[in-house]
């Protein structure tokens, strides 16, 4: 296979400008969830300049592509990149940042999207060497409940060929590029919204005896909901509960009538999510009762957890090591962030690994979800690298093992 890896490592160096002016072009026109359409188009030009085939459109925007091997039957892996941009205001000063006010791609998924086509630019190169069937999925809305993977799936995303696997690659900016990360088993949590409508009895603050304070209560509610959930969590299970948005449109010496609390529920088990849930309801509620008012409360529940199938994940780490070398292939630990490559994870053996942005030797981190994140663009070379190592070499040890799928 050593030969399979100088081809790939060739083309990635030959490719590699086409496919940093590709990020760049996708970096400058972000779109929102569930609105990629201009996104989607050039996506679909290149696919059709490049001859390959796709079906379109999933959820309106989505893409399925795919290249097959020389043969008719074999396994199938599917390969998926998010597309959507989130509402952030770049302050980068790139000569390439974008020109939609008020949006940014600051979550990579620019990088992810021309990473993956430039996997579909050198697998169309090495195409005798894919035994199987390779599927490119390029989903809208990652960023948006209930996202885009789960309607994708319920759009029929994989009724004509059914994958033997999913796996796909997010930037990870505390990370150095030319490194990568894995974590087999349960890797990111799962996520629910959470509104709850503290109503009360508002009035003038200098007479509190005439009122039923509801900035009161939800200062209650606030520090018990924090006790109560870390207190009732199961202590081997990863449980956040955090409120960022509180408005009480009183005044300095008027008490409204109702305060709003907006936050997020996150763990990686599903029995204690559905505890927790009513445990919220119970504790708030009786608090605000319990001061002469009530709650509304809604949960929109998200994402699930996403795990990563151990098998899967293990040999990927391997693999990994033969292109990267032990020391760029790291272990990662649980993050609390949430990602709806779940809903994939939660169908079929799939995979969700990290690509390394931060340059070698810098001091500097630009933090995902902020106006100043940016990457070092080399990491692109190891991206759309690895992404094809990994598709060749697990199309070839699935095509050895039991019950591959047929086309």
């Amino acid at each position: 296979m050593t030969d399979i890896k100088k081809q790939i490592r060739k083309h990635a160096g030959q490719f590699l400008q086409e496919i940093i002016t590709i990020r760049r072009h996708l970096h400058q026109h972000p779109e929102l969830s569930f609105g990629e359409e201009n996104t989607s188009a050039y996506i679909r030009d290149l696919l059709d300049r490049w001859n390959v085939s796709y079906t379109f459109p999933f959820v309106k925007t989505g893409i399925l592509a795919s290249i097959k091997g020389p043969r008719k039957e074999g396994p199938v892996i599917a390969l998926r990149t998010d597309m959507d941009a989130l509402p952030i205001t770049e302050q980068t000063n790139l000569d390439f940042a974008s020109v939609n006010p008020g949006i940014m791609h600051a979550c990579g998924h620019d990088i992810h999207m021309a990473s993956m086509l430039g996997v579909i630019r050198i697998l169309k190169e090495m195409q005798e060497e894919i035994n199987g069937t390779v599927l490119f999925i390029f989903q809208p809305g990652e960023e948006k409940l209930p996202g885009g993977a789960k309607l994708m799936m319920e759009e029929g995303l994989f009724d004509t060929v059914r994958p033997d696997m999913i796996i796909a690659q997010h930037v990870l900016p505390e990370m150095e590029a030319g490194t990568v990360g894995f974590r087999p088993g349960t890797y990111m949590a799962s996520s629910d919204e959470i509104y709850i409508t503290v109503k009360g009895k508002g009035g003038h603050a200098a007479l509190p005896e005439n009122i039923h304070d509801p900035v009161l209560m939800a200062s209650h509610i606030l520090i018990s909901l924090q006790q109560e959930i870390h207190r009732r969590a199961p202590g081997d299970v990863p449980t956040v509960l955090s409120f960022g948005k509180v408005i009480a449109n009183g005044a300095m010496n008027v008490i409204p009538d109702t305060v709003k609390l907006d936050g997020t529920f996150r763990t990686m088990n599903e029995v204690w999510r559905k505890e927790a849930h009513k445990l919220i309801g119970k504790v708030a509620g009786g608090i605000a009762e319990g001061m002469g008012g009530s709650i509304e409360l809604e949960i929109r529940s998200g994402y699930p957890a996403l795990t990563n199938d151990p098998e899967l994940t293990q040999q990927s780490m391997n693999i990994a090591s033969e292109l990267l070398g032990n020391d760029k292939v790291l272990d990662m630990d649980i993050r609390m962030t949430a990602e709806d490559f779940a809903w994939f994870s939660n169908a079929y053996p799939a995979m969700l690994y990290r690509l390394g942005i931060k340059t070698p030797g810098s001091e500097e981190t630009f933090a995902l979800h902020t106006g100043n994140f940016k990457a070092d663009e080399q990491a692109l070379e190891t991206g759309m690298s690895l992404m094809t190592w990994l598709t060749i070499k697990l199309l070839q040890e699935k095509e050895n093992t039991p019950a591959a799928s047929a086309i």
